[in-house]
């Protein structure tokens, strides 16, 4: 007689996946300021006053920065908030949200 081959896994084959992570892109702008990218970058990114001038340059300079990578729903809450901020202060800025490159 043959054996019947069983369908249910081994818990012991059950693998544990990670979200798949968002870039969240500031883009540059001639009208939004210095100031209001370093204030962003200290509030919203939680990023120190050295990096935040850092981050602020390289958007300058480059036209855009990646300025942290989070799941999905932490990239759109972070952008929205900085997008929030910059329209009560009348700003054109501008962030997108992008999947990050899957690293093999």
């Amino acid at each position: 007689m043959a054996k019947q081959q069983s369908h249910i896994k081994d818990k012991n084959e059950v693998k544990n996946e990670y979200p798949k992570m968002y870039k969240v892109i500031m883009h540059n702008d001639d009208f939004t300021t210095m100031e209001f990218v370093v204030e962003v970058l200290r509030t919203v990114f939680r990023k120190d006053e050295s990096q935040a001038e850092q981050l602020m340059m390289k958007v300058h300079k480059e036209g855009q920065a990646v300025v942290g990578v989070y799941t999905l729903d932490m990239a759109i809450t972070k952008r929205d908030k900085a997008m929030r901020m910059a329209r009560e202060q009348e700003f054109p800025f501008r962030m997108t949200v992008e999947p990050e490159e899957e690293s093999i």
